[in-house]
């Protein structure tokens, strides 16, 4: 049980650490363990734990996140904020009926989101996510169909031409998607055009648009910005959005559901 719990705390720290470089940029060992309130050779642990995961790059003493050109691996991102991202799908999972048809994106999140339908009843699903058919395959009732295509074998998923392609023959009910990041003022942030083309081919196939967020993402740097929050109809977050993003989705109409 003790070392259980001092799992759930390693890991909850190195969510913290990942999201204060993404706030500050750069921060050093000893700036970490202040915010942090723990030994600064603790944080030195975490930091060189997160640098073999290739999460954090260290530099003369400070630490900052990898280079925003390019996302990290799959398999590290899916330690990250996995409480969140659970919290997220099964707020989403509320939010979908019985006998509803998706669209589900890519991403670590989107998995979690489809494992969390595991239970629901008779559901379409449209994705080009690898990840997510996995998830949904102890669901005898789900009708899955998939992008085609050349696969990105580091996330397991398709982004190309015939992705978008494949989403342009359906219009379902819900779309369910992530992001790369997201800046101060709520622009939606990815890592290459090729997932904004996807983003955006998923969206734009069905009645109602969800966005999930992790908090990980705020204030994350992303090389493409394209579109907005408010873009969206419903957006499932943890962590706290600025002012200026959450007036203009209320301005828009977009629901902000914090979980």
């Amino acid at each position: 049980m003790r070392s259980k719990v001092r799992a759930q705390e390693k890991a909850r720290r190195r969510d913290q650490i990942v999201d204060l470089l993404s706030r500050y940029g750069e921060l050093s060992a000893g700036q970490l363990a202040d915010f942090l309130n723990v030994t600064v050779q603790t944080v030195r642990t975490d930091l060189r734990e997160l640098d073999e995961l290739q999460l954090i790059k260290r530099r003369h003493g400070n630490a900052s996140l990898s280079t925003p050109a390019e996302n990290i691996g799959y398999l590290p991102r899916t330690s990250l904020a996995q409480d969140d991202k659970c919290r997220i799908a099964a707020k989403v999972a509320e939010l979908v009926p019985e006998g509803a048809s998706l669209a589900i994106g890519t991403g670590t999140t989107a998995e979690e989101v489809a494992r969390a339908l595991i239970n629901k009843q008779n559901l379409f699903v449209a994705t080009n996510n690898i990840h997510a058919v996995l998830a949904l395959r102890a669901n005898p009732s789900v009708t899955i169909t998939m992008a085609g295509g050349k696969v990105r074998l580091r996330d397991l998923d398709f982004i190309g031409a015939e992705a978008i392609e494949f989403f342009a023959k359906y219009t379902v009910d819900i779309a369910i998607f992530s992001i790369g990041g997201l800046a101060e003022d709520g622009a939606i942030l990815d890592f290459n055009q090729d997932e904004v083309r996807a983003r955006h081919a998923i969206a734009n196939c069905a009645k109602q648009r969800i966005l999930v967020l992790d908090s990980t993402k705020i204030g994350r740097a992303a090389t493409c910005c394209d579109g907005h929050l408010a873009d969206y109809d419903i957006v499932v977050h943890t962590g706290t959005l600025s002012p200026t993003a959450m007036k203009r989705c209320a301005d828009q109409g977009t629901k902000l559901i914090a979980v």
